[in-house]
């Protein structure tokens, strides 16, 4: 069978968030799989994606599960998101104290299906619940994992008012207590745009 493209062009799409983006990259496949470019330093800077990338995580989880939302106040961590087995539904909340989109939210449908992928610039609060019986998500980030300066919001912040696809998730306890919105505005970075 000769190779088929399933998506024929790099997609960059903007969201309502400024510098928040939807990645649909070109996926090429056959009768024997599929392949695809995850990331590339010249395309994605073109796409005003140019920080470096220090630190790349992987989990597994399973349906229901809830990680997020979560930051760091200080050595605020870019994330490039993607879902290599299964579905979430990836979410990106505005803390940026200024932001004309402040408090605002987007969320996107990530899968091993669709091969989509989330930028989540640095000083942006992200979490990501799982749609299906268990996924794995793997995220590059710009900066180091600092426990030090973590900062998390609670999923269900009615400030916020997050329309999450499942209800009654399954929480860390850190997330289940974590502080609204409006009791860690001290920490949140400035917006610079």
């Amino acid at each position: 069978m000769d190779p088929t493209v399933l998506r024929p062009a790099l997609k960059f799409t903007e969201t309502k968030l400024p510098g928040v983006l939807l990645i649909e990259p070109p996926v090429y496949a056959d009768d024997r799989g599929f392949f695809l470019e995850t990331y590339h330093v010249e395309k994605f800077a073109d796409a005003g994606i140019s920080l470096p990338f220090v630190q790349d995580n992987h989990s597994k989880s399973s349906l229901g599960t809830l990680r997020g939302l979560h930051s760091q106040w200080r050595k605020p961590q870019g994330k490039l998101v993607r879902c290599v087995a299964g579905e979430i539904w990836d979410v990106a909340v505005d803390c940026r104290k200024g932001s004309p989109t402040f408090g605002e939210w987007v969320g996107a449908t990530l899968s091993a299906e669709n091969f989509h992928q989330l930028w989540v610039p640095p000083g942006l609060l992200h979490a990501f619940i799982v749609t299906s019986e268990t996924a794995e998500v793997q995220y590059k980030c710009t900066d180091v994992y600092d426990p030090g300066y973590e900062l998390g919001v609670v999923w269900n912040d009615p400030d916020i008012g997050i329309e999450w696809p499942l209800e009654a998730p399954t929480l860390s306890a850190k997330d289940a207590e974590a502080p609204r919105l409006s009791e860690v505005m001290e920490q949140l970075p400035e917006w610079d745009g």
